[in-house]
């Protein structure tokens, strides 16, 4: 898969291409169907299948300090999109004066003069151009009057709510990861690199991964978690606290990580954590000993959840 910023990078040469263009922040399952049917009609038409996303979130340019929490760092959406078929990742720059550009202005200089489309293909909510004055029904005069074909795609439902980033989000922010997990069509990640901590962990024999988080990243709400630590290509069950450890009256809000298969050491390393299920809140004990005490249960019923076993002495 081809990777490029914005459009000047589009190669010499380059033909005609059939394009999706969103957000697509979390690549949710709704973004998927999206995103799925590019790639069907790319391959029906025998053309490139692009994927356009815009960075940074269009909210932080419009209204600045409004960036919604990320569910997904730019790199992990280029690596969920490969795996979709996308054959170009193209992350286009969102500036005040793209902000400022005008639908007809944005179709004609970017998708017809620099892309080349054939077919545009976008969610049936899509807007653009200044002040979201764009579109699907414009897009598609648009489409008419420059020689490409363009289509809304449904959103998805779960239940009664639409499946879109703002539900994930409220169910990351809820904690409850298996709702986020069955909108996203797989668990919601945390990717950061591991810092030195207050070392008490060790001190328990419960040795944890302390995550320093990419900005603005979608952090669950305050608890213990089943979880997936990924570590280059090392997979390891994990018991996961997030919150500010009120037994020891923490006061920074931190994301730790136990390998339960006996972990490593990961300081320096960048990691991800891929959330399974809320095991439970973010309790204050009454001493070490009762914490360590539900601790064990936290892990044994992490295992459980996971299908994996203790690792032997």
């Amino acid at each position: 898969m081809q990777r490029w910023r914005g459009v000047d990078e589009v190669p010499t040469g380059w033909g005609r291409c059939v394009l999706t263009v969103g957000v697509f922040d979390g690549l949710h399952r709704g973004h998927q169907k999206i995103v799925g049917a590019a790639v069907d009609r790319a391959r029906a038409l025998g053309l490139p299948a692009v994927m356009m996303t815009f960075d940074p979130h269009p909210a932080e340019v419009i209204r600045p300090g409004s960036h919604p929490a990320e569910l997904t760092p730019l790199r992990r959406r280029a690596e969920l999109a490969e795996g979709l078929g996308v054959d170009v990742f193209c992350a286009f720059p969102f500036t005040g004066a793209v902000a400022a550009t005008s639908p007809e202005s944005f179709v004609h200089e970017v998708l017809v003069e620099r892309l080349f489309v054939a077919e545009v293909i976008v969610g049936h909510d899509f807007r653009f151009g200044h002040k979201g004055a764009g579109t699907v029904a414009l897009l598609q005069d648009l489409g008419e009057r420059w020689g490409f074909r363009a289509e809304g795609v449904e959103l998805l439902s779960e239940g009664a709510s639409k499946i879109s980033s703002t539900y994930v989000r409220a169910c990351v922010a809820a904690g409850d990861v298996t709702a986020a997990a069955a909108a996203l069509g797989r668990p919601h990640r945390v990717e950061g690199v591991v810092v030195h901590g207050d070392g008490r962990g060790t001190g328990l024999g419960i040795p944890t991964a302390n995550l320093d988080t990419t900005p603005h990243a979608a952090i669950p709400a305050d608890g213990v978690y089943a979880a997936w630590l990924q570590v280059g290509t090392r997979r390891s069950p994990a018991a996961v606290s997030v919150g500010t450890n009120p037994t020891f009256e923490g006061k920074e809000r931190r994301i730790e990580a136990f390998a339960l298969d006996g972990g490593g050491n990961f300081y320096g390393r960048r990691v991800a954590i891929d959330f399974v299920e809320r095991l439970r809140g973010m309790w204050k004990f009454e001493s070490a000993e009762l914490m360590m005490a539900e601790i064990d249960r936290d892990i044994s019923r992490t295992h459980a959840i996971l299908g994996t076993s203790p690792v032997e002495a």
